[in-house]
C-alpha cells in the first residue's frame, strides 16, 4: 500500500492532476491563466485571452490548420491540450513577480509550451491535400520531432461548441471531422509493405537475396489466388530492386509465397505491429499472418492488401527507422517548457525506442527505395533529387476505389515525408505529389 502511495504521489503525480477529469485542475485555473502553445518557429498557436465580458477564453489563430495536433481545451480537451495541461497550468515565473500577483489578486501566467512543429511545413501539407481526405506527417528521424501533423478534414477548435454539437447529432454521427488521421486512421498500407515484404525476404535470404529474378507477365496465381500488376503493367525480367521500384504485384507475391509466415510475423511485431507506439492516443496497426495462417491469404499480405492495417504515424516511424540506421526514435510533439518571461523549465530529450534493424538492413533498404525515385513509379516527381521511398495504391473496397500513399526520406537532409490521400481516384492527387510539396517547403 506504501509503495503504491509513493507511485502515485511522485512518479504519477503530473498524469494525475493533469488528468482532465481530475478536479483539481479548476482549481489551478482560478490562479493561473492557461500557457500559450507555440512551434517550433516561434509562432503562437494556442493563447488565452479576455473577451469583452471579461471572461477568459482559447483562442486558436490559426484554425484548423493545428486543430488535431494542438487539440482544443474543452469537452475533455484532446492533443497537446490534453496532454500537456498540467504544464500550461503551472506558473514558473519569478517568486516577485508571483508574490506581487498574489497580493493584487491577480493570476500567475502559466507556462508556455514549444512544440516541435514547423509552420510552412504544417501549411505545405494543408495546402498539397487541399479538400480531399487525407493525413500527412513528417518527422526528424535522428530526434523522432514531428515537424508536421496534419490531417482533413478539420475543424476550427475556435467553433468547438458548434463542432461537437454537430458530431453529436444525428446528422454528423458518422462525421470524422475529429479524427486524428495520422495517429488513429488505420489504412491498408499498400505497396509501402513492399518494403517490409523485402526485409523479410532479404532476411530468409542473406546470401543470394540479389539473385532474386522473377517473369512478370502482368497476371499470375499463387496458392490458387489471381494476382494482377496495376493498370495492366507487364514488367517482364526483374530483380529485388526493380521490383520495388515498378511496385510489381506478382513478383511480390512470389517473393510472400517463398516467405517462412511465422518469421514474417516476428518481424512485423518487431516493427511495432500488433502493439502501441510510445506516444500519445494511437492506434495500433496490425498484421493478421500466423504460421496457422491459410496460405491463400499471403500473396494480398505480401503486398499490402490483405488484412495488414496501418496509421501513417507508424508509416513514417518505419521509413525514419530505415533513414536512422536501423534504430527508431521515439516520436516527440514537445521540445520544451518555458514560464512567461522565456526562461528554459524543462527539456525534453529525443529518445532511442528500440533498434529494430541491422545498419547494413537500412543501407540495403535505401538502395533498394532509390530505384522507385530514380526510375520507378515516383521517378516522374522525384528524379535527380536526394529523396527515396515507396508509392502505395490500396484498394479498400470492391469496386477498386484506392488510397494513394508517399512515404520516403531525403537522404541529405534529416526529413521523413508519410502521406496519404484517400480515394485518389476522385480527386487526381497522389501521395507522391502532396509529399513532393512539403519536401519542397522543406528545402526552401
Amino acid at each position: 500500500m506504501f509503495g503504491y502511495l509513493i507511485y502515485f504521489q511522485i512518479l504519477k503525480a503530473k498524469d494525475m492532476v493533469g488528468n482532465s477529469s481530475n478536479v483539481r485542475l479548476d482549481n489551478m485555473s482560478k490562479y493561473v491563466t492557461r500557457g500559450e502553445v507555440r512551434t517550433s518557429d516561434g509562432i503562437v498557436i494556442a493563447e488565452t485571452r479576455t473577451n469583452d465580458e471579461g471572461e477568459e477564453e482559447r483562442y486558436y489563430p490559426y484554425g484548423s490548420l493545428f486543430c488535431h495536433a494542438v487539440g482544443y481545451n474543452d469537452y475533455d480537451k484532446a492533443g497537446i491540450e490534453l496532454s500537456q495541461n498540467f504544464n500550461l497550468l503551472t506558473t514558473n515565473v519569478n517568486i516577485v513577480e508571483r508574490v506581487k500577483n498574489d497580493l493584487a489578486g491577480n493570476k500567475n501566467p502559466g507556462d508556455n509550451v514549444i512544440t516541435t512543429l514547423n509552420y510552412d511545413l504544417q501549411s505545405a501539407a494543408r495546402d498539397a491535400l487541399s479538400d480531399c481526405k487525407g493525413a500527412v506527417v513528417a518527422i526528424e528521424p535522428s530526434t523522432g520531432k514531428i515537424l508536421c501533423m496534419y490531417s482533413n478534414p478539420s475543424f476550427d477548435p475556435n467553433e468547438i461548441d458548434s463542432v461537437w454539437e454537430y458530431v453529436q447529432s444525428d446528422e454528423g454521427r458518422d462525421s470524422t471531422v475529429l479524427l486524428n488521421r495520422v495517429t488513429q486512421g488505420l489504412y491498408a498500407p499498400g505497396s509501402t509493405f513492399k518494403v517490409i515484404t523485402s526485409l523479410e525476404y532479404m532476411r530468409e535470404n542473406p546470401n543470394d537475396y540479389n539473385n532474386y529474378s522473377y517473369t512478370c507477365d502482368n497476371t499470375d496465381y499463387f496458392t490458387g489466388v489471381e494476382i494482377s500488376c496495376h493498370d495492366g503493367s507487364v514488367h517482364g525480367e526483374v530483380n529485388l530492386k526493380d521490383s520495388l521500384a515498378y511496385s510489381c504485384n506478382t513478383s511480390f507475391a512470389n517473393i510472400g509465397s517463398q516467405l517462412d509466415i511465422q518469421k514474417f510475423r516476428n518481424t512485423c511485431d518487431s516493427l511495432y505491429f500488433n502493439k502501441k507506439i510510445p506516444f500519445d492516443n494511437v492506434s495500433k496497426s496490425s498484421f493478421v499472418l500466423t504460421s496457422l495462417t491459410d496460405k491463400s491469404e499471403v500473396p494480398q499480405t505480401a503486398i499490402g492488401q490483405g488484412n495488414t492495417l496501418v496509421t501513417p504515424l507508424h508509416n513514417a516511424l518505419i521509413m525514419a527507422t530505415i533513414a536512422n540506421g536501423g534504430v527508431m526514435m521515439k516520436p516527440m510533439i514537445v521540445d520544451r517548457i518555458e514560464n512567461a518571461d522565456g526562461a528554459l523549465v524543462k527539456k525534453y530529450n529525443s529518445e532511442v525506442c528500440e533498434t529494430l534493424m541491422t545498419v547494413s538492413e537500412a543501407v540495403e533498404l535505401k538502395n533498394l527505395m532509390s530505384g522507385v525515385t530514380e526510375y520507378g513509379t515516383a521517378s516522374w516527381r522525384f528524379s535527380g533529387t536526394s529523396i527515396v521511398g515507396k508509392t502505395g495504391t490500396a484498394e479498400y473496397d470492391s469496386e477498386g476505389h484506392c488510397n494513394s500513399w508517399f512515404s520516403g526520406f531525403d537522404t541529405e537532409n534529416d526529413i521523413v515525408v508519410c502521406c496519404i490521400v484517400e480515394d485518389s481516384g476522385s480527386s487526381g492527387l497522389t501521395g507522391v505529389e502532396v509529399a513532393g510539396r512539403v519536401f519542397d517547403a522543406y528545402s526552401k
